[in-house]
Order: C-alpha cells, then structure tokens, then sequence
C-alpha cells in the first residue's frame, strides 16, 4: 500500500473538479435554503471539527446556516453515498478524508454509490496525520521499544474503523516495522481514544488532532506521526519515516469537500471561491 500514491490520485481528481467548476457568466442564486455538511464520523474527530469551523464560516459568507450532520459508518461511505444521491444543487456537501476516492473503491463492495464518479470535489480544506500512542502502562516510549515489544509478546492496536486514516497509517507502519499487532477497530475516533486511555488496547492510531491533549497531559505515551514532516500540533514527536529510517513512508491525508457530480457548474465554483478564501 502506498498512501503517498493514492494522495496524488486524489489531487488529480481534485485538479479536474476546478476545471468543472470554472466561473460561467450567469450566477445561480445559491444558496437559497440551509446548507447540509454530512461526516462520516462521530463527533469530535477532525472531519467533524473542520466542518463545523468551516460550516460557521461559510454560514455568515453565504447569509444562510449550516447544519453538520454526523452520519458515522463503513469508512466515511454513508455519508458520502447520502450526498451522491441528495438533490444536486449545492445545498447537500459532505467532508470525508481523502481515502473515500482512493482507498475505498478497492476494499468497499456494493456501497451503492461510486465515489469516484458520483461526487465532484471542490476543495481540500485540511490535511492532517496520524500518530501513533500507547498506554503508558505498556512501558515503551519509542517506535524501537514498540517493535522490540511487538517480536516478544501479543499486542493490540485501536483505530476508528476499517479502512479509516489510522487503519491505513497503522498497516503501513507495521509492514515497514515487519511486526504484526491486533487491530480493534472502533465506531470513531473518540470511542477508540477511550479504549487506549482505559488500557482495553495496547496502543492507538488515531488522528493527531483527536490525541494531543491527552499526550500532553501525560496519559499517552506518543511514539511517532505517520506523515513525512513533523506535525506542528507535535513538533517533538518523531516522523515514522525518521523512527525506521525509511524515508519513503507517508501517510497523510485530506479532508475533501464534495458534492454531487450534477450540481450545475456555477454553484460548485460559488463554493470553491468560498472555501478559498475561508481557508
């Protein structure tokens, strides 16, 4: 698996939904109803954060409110198959990361709805990583310490779902480490914070955002971020590349903004203006 490639794919499709989205002489009035942000995870995870920042935001640009609407399950595609299929007229978008376009169509059957075709991407709002923590209790403070411990004795590992960022992140880093851990996958973000916080798993791969103030607090232990580059909320937590000594990995990645593939060219560049300049 290689994240960084599925990234790119991701860019590209996003590349092709500004040409679709180029200004046209005559300006669709939009919005003229509530706007609907879908997620697809529990509160308190990054999608749900970015999109209620960025729904607040657009709300008072656009004179219209904004409603999140949490629609949790099969790695982000209920709420991605909900706005393929609602009204295409800019007033239903959903915020997912990036690996509904890239990673899902490959490990997904039968979702009913294809994410590659069926939603038009109008703009990246965030990226984040995902770092990699464990209970104290377990008594290692370093990727190495971790490995060492993972050759010797069976260990576990909590992530938001199947085929979620920090399932994806979590493979990777255990292929690169050449160890093998349990996964336990969580319905989100938060309920697999718990899990590590209350010693039910060994460690967690969990979006850095969700974690860093327990890691500051002292009630987990961070070891490493999956990106390349450090993560400005954890400056002093080694890359993964940097723990391994293997440049090449990297797993990081984008919150997109979408919505359904007929939504008329004008509306989706009124929204593409607008989240450039939230942004």
């Amino acid at each position: 698996m290689s994240v960084s490639i599925h990234r790119r794919a991701a860019l590209l499709l996003l590349a092709s939904a500004s040409v679709f989205a180029a200004p046209v002489a005559a300006q669709p009035a939009w919005p003229t109803k509530p706007i609907k942000i879908l997620v697809g995870s529990p509160p308190g995870g990054p999608s749900d954060i970015t999109a209620r920042v960025f729904g607040e935001a657009l709300a008072k640009r656009v004179g219209q409110p904004v409603v999140v609407e949490n629609r949790p399950g099969a790695g982000n595609n209920l709420a991605a198959g909900v706005a393929a299929k609602a009204e295409p007229d800019g007033h239903t978008l959903v915020l997912s990361p990036d690996t509904v376009l890239t990673v899902n169509p490959l490990v997904y059957r039968n979702t009913g709805f294809d994410a590659r075709n069926d939603l038009l991407s109008v703009s990246i709002l965030s990226s984040f990583s995902q770092m990699l923590v464990c209970d104290p209790s377990l008594g290692v403070k370093s990727v190495a310490e971790l490995v060492a411990k993972a050759k010797s004795s069976p260990l576990t590992y909590a992530s938001g779902g199947a085929g979620v960022p920090g399932h994806l992140a979590a493979e990777m880093f255990l292929q690169a480490a050449g160890v093998k851990m349990q996964h336990v996958p969580y319905r989100g973000p938060a309920p697999a914070t718990l899990a590590v916080l209350g010693g039910e798993v060994s460690c967690g791969f969990l979006a850095t955002p969700t974690l860093i103030q327990h890691v500051k607090a002292g009630k987990l232990n961070a070891l490493a971020v999956s990106s390349a580059t450090s993560s400005p909320l954890a400056p002093d937590v080694p890359t993964l590349p940097k723990a391994l000594n293997q440049p090449g990995l990297d797993a990081s990645f984008r919150l997109v903004l979408q919505t359904g593939k007929n939504t008329p060219p004008a509306v989706v560049a009124q929204l593409e203006r607008a989240s450039m300049e939230i942004s």
